[in-house]
């Protein structure tokens, strides 16, 4: 676009320039602030930031795109946002700390003072902000709101559920007030004022707080909207109450389908982006259906009350026959006929008390009939010191409640699979929903001159073509479709195996069978498989022992007949998913004895089951199935000239209900320059739901540096000819935009202060591109069902109006919608032209030696996660204790003791034990 252009956007692209700064008065002489300063300017380090695009890349053949961005006009730039902070209290002064309470009393604000707040309306987060468009009256307002039934889900103490019980005495002065409505006082105080400028700002790449904060705003006006229909609200996300939009994934829990929306600014311009999302919740209706299905059981008594009562608290319920809303506190101790309470007679004065049970209670005082409550716990909805119980068989659950723990396997494979939407599919949802959401019709969206463009915004992509690899015997090979196979090709480097043994876990497995099958399969890719020495068969006795004996007697059998240390062990478990085997059986192979395994969970075996198998056997010893003619011939534009080593690095956190497992990060780096295609890894824990890795430089003395960095370049060295990296590319994976400066400034420093540590006088060049997946544009080809074609690259239109990112769709999506991976170049010291740098990242797609398929993210990415989760389950099956050390990182409450992890075998270590 032209500078002399207006940017579609009401404002002209030309700004006048800013004001110049107040002169000093002639008889000021700052000699002061110089002297404050000097030794600032000494201390103070550059601040990196991510840099800006230095040009188009132009390779690959052109194809037009829709993306599901929607192109959003503002003309009331020159107006401001008000924010005002909000306090809201009860009418004694306690503050009101009940979520969902704020926003219903903030509409009532709106509605009864409506013309002391000048006719204004609100943009309020349900929290302590509140946002307006031009000033209200006065910067400071206090207003009194009556809310009715704001108490059917607060219940006053030991009263029956619908009222007309007994409370006890500390309770009889709260219920002497009207028993549903209760009075708040509002205090909204003006905090600050955010140009709307900022945003025509950002989109010529100039980003400021301001920026940050006017985006929230009309964040939040999106918000508000989906709140005022009654949805479920998840960070940017909302969930519509349909049935229609949940399906059922097993254990009571169903994927409800909704919209992510955000504000986006890009090349042309703002924009709104929207796509579908899914999130758990809670299956509604009676409790007990919920609990009987959650804990895969056949009828009530056969539940686990301890854990439904950690399931269930906090839930809300409705009980009938009142209807009225509560929630969730505990269970009652004994079953509905033998917990008792006090009832106070009708008329009667406070001697009139009888003790009664709460099923004698409901069935001959209230006439309702309980089927099955009487030996079952009471749901308990009071406060602790004063318990109200209601029969289970009352209680529903509402619905859109999130369910949020970890799903399991079959969960979440019944989610996924529940949850596709092919293109055209995705497409027409959310033109549905852009309409259903009637935002030209928002009060807030218009004063602030915004309106939303209900079409997809087409952009041009460019399909690059894919790299050429090199099978065995130096053949060339074209992939097609970002897909290869092995029929009739040998592997480029097959390895031999000789020193070999199976062990049997598996009841059911004709194993003889299954060895003669991957001996010949061998064969024909080239690699020389022995026969094994032995089958070793789980002694049935020790079937029904814990894992870690299982493994432990196993490796015994092993030891006593193998005459040396074999090179290679193949693993046959029960199961195929969350074999509780996997954890102990691979810590033993690679933590003590240093051998190389591969585990395998035998269903259907044929000839694609076995090649599968074999490619990764072949790379974990060290052989490799394809590389790169580029590799092969040196000839990768800036990487094959220079050694340079390629990294990849990720953190992985325990699922969202485990908060005091450990995080592990691990580092990928690649081997034997010019190679591209070989890699080993490095993991260490640290602090729980910690992204930053912390361990990358670690000096415990003044010779000693035991981080991450360290052990990697000191491989690459011997493995590459004793020469060092000059050149240092990392791609890093999981973090936010919010954490790309903290990746700039605090992770490259560590990895530069590992490199002077090595050698003072070494200074590598650094790439640094960060890889993220989860994020919600999507591309679509118009008027065809299928996905973008593999090698889709769009780096133009909704990418970053400053910074240097492209979309890349290296794969062939298969099933549901491909979802692109979002690159930032962070840093180029190397300057790589951007045609070379988006061709070596396509070409990293297609290393990944466990596939004969590109895959959607760099190989190096992918090797760092399959380390991590791998490495992770040595812990998960571990007394944490014993092996705790003091050296986790910090979090709020100060340092957390993480175990550390144990060191892999040196005979393992710089294998890709992760393939």
């Amino acid at each position: 676009m032209s500078s002399n252009e207006p940017d579609g956007n009401g404002a002209d692209a030309v700004l006048p320039p800013p004001p110049p700064p107040p002169p000093i008065p002639p008889n000021v002489v700052p000699i002061q602030a110089e002297l404050e300063q000097a030794p600032e300017i000494v201390k103070k380090k550059v601040v990196r930031v991510p840099i800006a695009r230095r040009g188009l890349a132009s390779k690959g053949q052109k194809i037009s795109l829709l993306t599901n961005h929607f192109k959003v006009n503002v003309t009331n730039i020159e107006g401001h946002f008000f924010h005002y902070s909000v306090a809201l209290a009860y009418e004694d002064g306690r503050p009101v700390d009940g979520k969902g309470v704020g926003r219903k009393v903030i509409d009532k604000v709106h509605e009864t003072y409506n013309s002391e707040l000048a006719g204004k309306d609100f943009a309020y987060d349900g929290e302590k902000s509140l946002f307006t468009v031009g000033p209200l009256p006065r910067n400071k307002l206090e207003f009194t709101v009556v809310l009715e039934d704001i108490t059917s889900n607060r219940n006053n103490g030991n009263c029956s559920p619908d009222g007309h019980g007994s409370p006890n005495n500390g309770d009889r002065k709260r219920m002497k007030r009207p028993y549903r409505s209760k009075s708040f006082k509002v205090e909204i105080s003006f905090a600050a004022k955010i140009p709307m400028q900022a945003i025509a700002s950002a989109l010529r790449g100039q980003e400021s707080e301001n920026f940050q904060e006017a985006i929230r705003v009309l964040d939040i006006i999106l918000r508000q909207n989906a709140s005022k229909q009654g949805c479920l609200l998840v960070r940017q996300s909302f969930f519509h109450n349909d049935p229609n939009s949940c399906t059922d994934v097993g254990g009571g829990v169903l994927g409800c389908r909704g919209f992510h929306s955000s504000f986006r600014t890009t090349q042309s311009g703002l924009s709104l982006n929207i796509d579908v999302s899914t999130t758990m919740i809670i299956q509604p209706g009676p409790v007990v259906d919920f609990l009987i299905a959650n804990q895969n059981v056949r009828d009530p008594f056969s539940l686990d009350w301890t854990k439904a009562k950690r399931t269930l608290k906090n839930l809300r319920i409705k009980a009938s026959p009142s209807n009225a809303e509560y929630k969730i506190t505990g269970l009652s101790e004994k079953p509905c006929k033998e917990q008792t309470f006090t009832l106070k007679q009708k008329g009667g004065n406070d001697e009139d008390c009888i003790e009664i049970t709460v099923y004698d209670y409901f069935v001959k005082h209230r006439n309702i009939e309980l089927r099955y409550s009487s030996d079952l716990p009471c749901i308990n909805v009071g406060k602790p010191k004063r318990p109200t119980f209601i029969p289970v068989e009352l209680c529903s659950l509402v619905s859109l409640q999130r369910y949020t723990k970890a799903l399991s396997t079959f969960q979440r494979a019944s989610l996924v699979e529940k949850s596709r939407q092919k293109p055209q599919e995705r497409m027409r949802v959310l033109s549905d929903s852009l309409r259903r959401n009637k935002y030209d019709a928002e009060p807030m969206l218009r004063s602030c001159g915004i309106a939303i463009n209900s079409s997809f915004i087409q952009v041009e992509g460019r399909v690059l073509p894919a790299p050429k690899l090199k099978v065995g015997n130096g053949e060339d090979f074209f992939p097609r479709n970002g897909r290869w196979n092995f029929n009739n090709k040998k592997l480029a480097q097959p390895t031999k195996i000789e020193r070999w043994a199976v062990v049997n876990f598996s009841a059911r497995c004709d194993t003889r069978g299954l060895v003669r099958d991957l001996i010949k399969c061998g064969d024909m890719k080239g690699i020389a498989i022995e026969a094994p020495f032995d089958v070793f068969e789980e002694n049935p006795q020790f079937r029904r022992a814990p894992p870690m004996v299982r493994v432990e007697k196993m490796f015994e059998e092993v030891q006593s007949k193998l005459p040396g240390q074999p090179q290679f062990l193949l693993c046959l478990l029960p199961e195929r998913k969350n074999s509780d085997l996997y954890g102990p059986w691979k810590k033993k192979n690679l933590a003590e004895f240093g051998i190389v395994t591969q585990c395998i969970a035998p269903t259907r075996v044929n000839d694609q089951y076995l090649t599968n198998v074999l490619l990764k056997i072949n790379a974990k010893l060290g052989g490799l199935n394809s590389l790169l003619a580029v590799e092969h011939s040196p000839s990768i534009p800036m990487v094959s000239k220079v050694p340079t080593i390629i990294l990849g690095m990720d953190v992985s956190h325990g699922s969202p209900g485990q908060s005091d497992i450990p995080s592990i990060a691990a580092v990928v780096s690649s081997r034997q320059w010019p190679l591209i295609s070989r890699y080993r890894a490095a993991v260490r824990t640290q602090s729980p739901k910690v992204e930053m890795i912390d361990s990358l430089y670690k000096r415990i003395s003044d010779t000693e540096d035991d981080g991450i960095m360290r052990e990697l370049l000191l491989d690459f060295y011997t493995s590459s000819g004793k020469r060092k990296p000059d050149q240092i590319i990392i791609f890093r994976d999981g973090v936010s935009e919010s954490q790309f400066n903290q990746v700039l400034n605090v992770e490259l420093d560590q990895i530069i202060q590992s490199c002077k540590f090595l050698d003072e006088n070494w200074n590598p060049k650094f790439v640094v591109i960060v890889a993220q997946k989860n994020h919600h544009t999507k591309f679509f080809q118009p008027g065809s069902p299928d996905n973008v074609p593999p090698g889709t690259i769009i780096d133009n239109k909704i990418c970053h109006p400053r910074n240097n990112d492209f979309y890349l769709c290296a794969h062939a999506g298969m099933i549901g919608t491909t979802r692109p991976t979002h690159y930032h170049v962070l840093l180029d010291e190397v300057g790589f032209s951007a045609d070379d740098l988006q061709e070596l990242v396509h070409s990293l797609s297609y290393v990944y030696q466990r596939s004969t398929t590109a895959i959607s993210v760099v190989a190096p990415v992918c090797y760092a996660h399959l380390a991590a989760t791998q490495i992770g389950q040595f812990i998960k099956f571990e007394e944490t204790s014993e092996t705790a050390s003091s050296d986790g990182g910090l979090t709020s409450a100060g340092a957390v003791p993480v175990p550390q992890l144990p060191r892999l075998q040196e005979k393992v270590c710089n294998s890709m034990f992760f393939c």
